[in-house]
């Protein structure tokens, strides 16, 4: 409710700043600031439709600052608008209705229709959800302000009456939004998913029936009974999918275990049997590292669908029916104002309500093109096994394909980014890549935060990390389904990797300590590593496991810096800016320092027989010269214990894909949840992944129903 008092408040202060404005200003000012509020509206609403859709599989910073300002401005211009109009003058000199006033007043539904926002996007943020009655109730203000806006320009007019249709659509499309927002709400979310009240077995009628046993003279002994649920094996998504689709399969796979795995985002426990049938699923020779990723990739895609987009409102037949509606009544109002006489209106005006009712009509088209090309439509229209759904499909296909060669609407198989944000902590100390105009950034305070993006780079998460995170996941999981196996497994954070190669003893002590701590650790040891083998032209660099392993080092910084909240509590970011500020302080030292290589170079030539701990104490949390101490050990396993550079990876690789493991069952659901809208997470694809492969403590650990039956003897 605070928005339109912030409006107002606005409103009245740019009256009095006018006031300072020469008069022929003002006059200029006033005649067209409504005209411009409509039109910006207007072209708010066109970047927030094409925009909107691409956040899910674009991770670009440019893309969240401009969402952010257009999602912010968008209810402000509303307010606006409909204020300016409210507050208006009706008549003429004359004591006559204004034709003037009388065509703008059409513009306050059509401003309100853009309330109503787009399909692709109803929250920005996973908090917006929660504020949705805040939402119904500002709406209500502006309706009123709307209706209000109507009444002063009623004449009886034809002119008039087109403000009725648009008044129909306005309130269906911020009723869906609201609607969708209410929906994505976590209590409301959670409710949606429990299941029906069960009050059990009747009690009452069973000491009844015990009673009457024992009053009969008879002896009664108690046996019990388990009522196992089925574990269903398969979902026959071969037999219900239309050949005519390529993925209707994959999309039938991915929407039955959706239906079950989505309470992992309401904080709800799953059921044995549901767990079970996941496993089985993914453990299948035939669903190889391809198929899973792809399956969770759409499961993701449905989950960012319901809490982002109108999805939950236009995917049912109210919805098809709703839209329906309001696209007819917009076509009925621009042809109605296209039939009726406007000689008494400005051509400006009549030029500017004629592109919000065409725009109107082209927003609506984008949509239901939007629509039809969504796996939802796709999965619905591969459930009908006939001709007309395979002919339906293919010529909804062609049109798509066209518009997509056209960059018109989204690619349909683009459901994330398929992107890992990496941060490497030698590169932000050396200062390798300055920033611009980095004195304006520190006089608006600023900097920091620029600094820690500049560092941040892009990477493309590859199919062959992928494939070892899946491979090793499996083999975890091969274990019977147990809850204190899966709390074990879930408890791995790189010293069973350490154990089973027989290296616990010697680096095992970096990973004893606290999770940020050891992922400073091995991120710089990686880091050393890495250029010690580069130093010495080994051929392993050029293996993939070596590339992998430090982009997941990078990765996992990344998360440590910039989104801590998906780890574990800690002092991730005290250790990280003490580490920075021993690094600087010792390549500032060290004159020839220029880059990376050098600087590797420079930090293992440092003895580090003596704890660095012992030396500086408590205070400094730096960890950089224990990192140094960590990277010899674990080249000493080359010389002392005879590895091959391809098993030093190995175990090296297997670390880390334990740790980001131990990352992603730590995080919360909410946190996963939030990342959605920043083009997806590698984090929350694995934590999706291990959930189906059962290494989760979300599940309930009877296999059945348990009760007792009487046996009279």
């Amino acid at each position: 409710m605070l928005t339109p008092v912030v409006t107002s408040l606005i409103f009245i202060n740019n009256r009095r700043l006018a006031e300072m404005f020469p008069e022929s200003l003002r006059n200029l000012w006033n005649e067209w600031e409504l005209r411009v509020a409509v039109v910006v509206s207007l072209t708010v609403q066109m970047i927030l439709i094409v925009l909107g859709s691409r956040r899910k599989y674009i991770a670009r910073d440019w893309l969240a600052v401009i969402l952010w300002l257009v999602y912010l401005s968008a209810d402000w211009i509303v307010n606006l608008s409909v204020g300016v109009l409210s507050n208006m003058e009706s008549t003429d000199k004359k004591g006559l209705m204004d034709p003037e006033y009388v065509i703008m007043a059409i513009w306050a539904p059509l401003v309100l229709l853009h309330l109503g926002g787009p399909d692709t996007i109803t929250a920005y943020s996973f908090e917006d959800n929660e504020l949705w009655m805040r939402q119904l109730l500002g709406l209500v203000v502006k309706f009123g302000g709307a209706f209000y806006v109507l009444i002063k320009s009623w004449m009886g007019s034809p002119i008039n009456l087109i403000a009725v249709p648009i008044f129909i659509v306005a309130i269906i499309k911020c009723g869906e939004r609201t609607w969708a927002l209410r929906s994505a709400s976590s209590e409301q979310f959670r409710k949606s998913m429990l299941p029906r009240p069960d009050p059990g077995h009747s009690y009452a009628k069973f000491m009844d029936d015990y009673t009457s046993i024992i009053a009969e003279g008879y002896n009664v002994s108690l046996e019990p009974v388990i009522v196992e649920a089925p574990i269903v094996l398969g979902h026959h998504s071969k037999a219900d999918a239309n050949s005519f689709h390529p993925d209707a399969v994959i999309l039938h796979d991915a929407a039955y275990l959706f239906s079950t795995f989505k309470r992992l985002f309401a904080d709800l426990i799953l059921s044995f049997q549901d767990l079970e049938s996941s496993r089985l699923f993914f453990q299948d020779e035939q669903t190889a590292w391809e198929k899973a990723f792809k399956v969770i990739e759409i499961e993701l895609g449905f989950m960012y669908d319901l809490l982002y987009t109108k999805a939950i409102v236009t995917h049912t037949y109210l919805g098809s029916f709703l839209r329906i509606i309001s696209f007819s009544s917009t076509i009925l109002a621009v042809s109605f104002f296209a039939l009726i006489d406007k000689h008494s209106f400005s051509g400006t005006d009549k030029c500017i309500t004629f592109v919000l009712l065409f725009a109107a009509i082209a927003l609506q088209t984008y949509e239901i093109v939007i629509l039809l090309s969504s796996d939802r439509t796709v999965l619905w229209l591969s459930r009908h096994k006939n001709l007309l759904g395979g002919c339906t499909y293919m010529i909804i296909s062609r049109i798509l394909l066209w518009l997509q060669s056209c960059h018109m609407i989204p690619a349909r198989n683009k459901r994330w980014s398929n992107s890992m944000a990496e941060y490497n902590l030698i590169s932000f100390c050396l200062k390798d890549r300055p920033i611009k105009f980095s004195g304006f950034f520190k006089c608006l305070c600023i900097h920091d935060m620029v600094e820690k993006h500049q560092y941040k780079v892009l990477d493309r998460v590859s199919p062959e990390l992928k494939r070892m995170v899946f491979e090793q996941l499996v083999e975890k999981s091969k274990n019977p389904l147990d809850m204190n196996i899966s709390k074990q497994l879930c408890a791995r954070r790189g010293d069973h990797v350490l154990r089973e190669t027989g290296c616990f003893d010697k680096i095992g002590w970096s990973i004893e300590t606290e999770f940020d701590q050891s992922i400073l650790l091995w991120h710089i040891a990686t880091d050393l590593c890495f250029y010690t083998d580069l130093n010495k032209k080994s051929i392993i660099i050029k293996n993939s496991i070596c590339k992998e392993s430090k982009s997941l080092a990078d990765y996992m910084l990344y998360l440590l810096i910039m989104c801590p909240v998906m780890l574990p509590n800690g002092i991730g970011q005290i250790r990280f800016q003490d580490t920075c500020a021993e690094a600087e302080q010792f390549f500032q030292e060290k004159k020839y320092v220029s880059d990376r290589n050098q600087a590797c170079a420079a930090l293992l030539q440092v003895n580090t027989d003596i704890l660095p701990s012992q030396v500086k104490g408590d205070r400094s949390k730096s960890v950089l010269f224990d990192a140094c101490r960590l990277s010899k050990s674990i080249e000493s396993l080359e010389t002392v214990e005879q590895w091959t550079s391809e098993k030093k990876w190995e175990m090296i690789n297997h670390v880390w894909i334990e740790m980001l493991s131990y990352a992603a069952n730590q995080c919360r659901w909410n946190n996963h949840a939030k990342q959605l809208t920043g083009g997806g997470e590698l984090l929350t694809h694995v934590w999706l992944l291990m959930a189906h492969l059962g290494i989760t403590e979300q599940f309930q650990i009877s296999k059945g129903n348990a009760r007792v039956k009487l046996v009279p003897s």
